[in-house]
């Protein structure tokens, strides 16, 4: 199938089955998010992966009490940096001269480009700019997860600062941003398995400028 044609397929399951998902499928779909792009490729984020039973009913007490958190196989948490720092920015431009085995000159100039400006900004901008890199991935693991045969149902419908102490985040220096539900769809429990998928027409949407 297409890329169009898994978009069209794809839908926020509202039910889940409980079965389990073979560890590969999971695999790929984290492999999506490894590869997913980000500003400046600094990738200021890092997923929280959740299999526990009992941690997952901790999490569905502080998320609406949707179904998907507990009925999933896997629940993803994807946590944003709270804030840019020195070590975090280096952190991620050396790896990148280790692995690419060279210093480039206009790269260097780049790195000391943010680290004048991205440490210095205040810490509830750096997250709102982290936070923001967190849905791109997330765009790539809901995608993956339909070329696995899978359903997913991303969801801002918790409380973060609950959340992050469930989890112990801020210790990490990380604040949760969005959580996703992976699985199977229980169609006979899915009001929304069944309906017609609706966005905006075209023309509502896309203004070309000649």
């Amino acid at each position: 199938m297409s890329f169009i044609q898994k978009l069209n397929e794809r839908y926020a399951a509202k039910a889940m089955n409980g079965k389990v998902v073979p560890q590969e499928k999971i695999d790929n779909i984290l492999e999506a998010v490894r590869l997913a792009p980000t500003s400046s490729g600094l990738q200021p984020f890092e997923v929280f992966v959740i299999t526990n039973p009992d941690l997952k009913s901790q999490i569905k007490e502080i998320a609406w009490n949707q179904s998907p958190v507990t009925d999933c196989s896997h629940l993803l948490v994807f946590a944003a940096w709270d804030h840019y720092t020195a070590d975090r920015i280096n952190h991620m431009f050396d790896l990148t001269n280790e692995i690419r085995g060279f210093k480039n000159e206009g790269w260097e100039n780049y790195r000391q480009m943010l680290l004048n400006s991205y440490p210095q900004r205040d810490p509830s901008v750096s997250f709102a700019h982290a936070a923001r890199q967190c849905y791109i991935a997330l765009m790539a693991a809901m995608t993956q997860a339909v070329y696995e045969g899978l359903d997913s149902t991303p969801m801002e419908g918790f409380d973060p600062a609950a959340l992050d102490k469930i989890l112990g985040l801020t210790e990490k220096n990380l604040r949760s941003t969005v959580i996703l539900p992976i699985g199977y769809r229980d169609a006979d429990k899915d009001w929304l398995v069944d309906l017609v998928k609706v966005r905006k027409p075209m023309n509502e949407l896309v203004t070309t400028l000649k």
